[in-house]
């Protein structure tokens, strides 16, 4: 078996770096306690914005400014029924983050409701 080559190494550390740094700026995105919930809420499937204001008891300008962060690191995706905009989670991997952070933090205590 050969070793790799140079250029093969360099492409690894490369691809290896462009990955930490995505990960780095999802966890940055889920580093607000708001967006972490929000984010939470979606676990279960997509939400309507009024929803989220109800379930956050947060005024619409503020969900807004959650969601807009939220959708410039593609981490949420939209969808429009007349005038209601729905968001869901766009990436399944930060979904699977999001349940492992069900898991680990609200499960034992018995504080949040189950995600899917």
């Amino acid at each position: 078996m050969a070793l790799p080559s140079e250029e093969e190494v360099l492409e690894f550390k490369d691809d290896m770096v462009d990955k930490a740094r995505h990960a780095a700026n999802v966890l940055k995105a889920l580093g607000h306690e708001h967006r972490l919930l929000v984010m939470c809420l979606l676990a279960d499937g997509e939400k309507a914005v009024t929803e989220l204001e109800r379930l956050l008891s947060l005024k619409q300008p503020a969900v807004s400014q959650l969601l807009t962060r939220l959708r410039a690191d593609d981490l949420v995706s939209t969808r429009r029924e007349g005038k209601a905009i729905y968001y869901s989670i766009a990436d399944p991997a930060v979904r699977e983050i999001i349940q492992t952070l069900y898991r680990l933090y609200c499960e034992p205590a018995g504080l949040c409701r189950e995600t899917s």
